[in-house]
C-alpha cells in the first residue's frame, strides 16, 4: 500500500488527504507515512490546545502544496482527513513523493 492511499476523491471533484496529525514536535512538516493505517503523518510544533495545531496543520501543508487546505473531519482528534484546493490527486502525488 503506497502513498496513493491516503488520498480521496469526493464527487464535487475535492481531494481529501487522510493525515494523523504529532502535535508538539520539535519539527514541522510531512515525517513519513504510515502504511498499516493508510496515513500521512505530519508534525507540527503548536500544542493541541484551543485549535493551534490545527491552524499549524492547515499553514504547513498549505505551503507544501502551494493550496488552501481546510480540516473536513477529526477537529479534536490526531487523525484528520484535509481538503486541499486546487490540485487533483496525481499532483498530489507528485509532490509527496518528494518526501519518500
Amino acid at each position: 500500500m503506497g502513498v496513493e492511499s491516503c488520498i480521496q476523491k469526493t464527487l464535487d471533484g475535492t481531494t481529501i488527504l487522510d493525515i494523523e496529525v504529532q502535535p508538539g514536535s520539535s519539527r514541522q512538516g510531512i515525517v513519513g507515512f504510515n502504511e498499516w493505517r493508510g496515513k500521512l503523518q505530519v508534525a507540527v510544533k503548536a500544542d493541541a490546545q484551543q485549535g493551534k495545531a490545527n491552524h499549524a496543520v492547515c499553514n504547513v501543508l498549505g505551503k507544501i502544496f502551494s493550496s488552501t487546505v481546510s480540516i473536513v473531519s477529526g477537529q479534536t482528534s490526531r487523525s484528520k482527513k484535509v481538503s486541499i484546493t486546487g490540485l487533483n490527486s496525481e499532483e498530489i502525488i507528485s509532490i509527496l513523493e518528494g518526501f519518500f
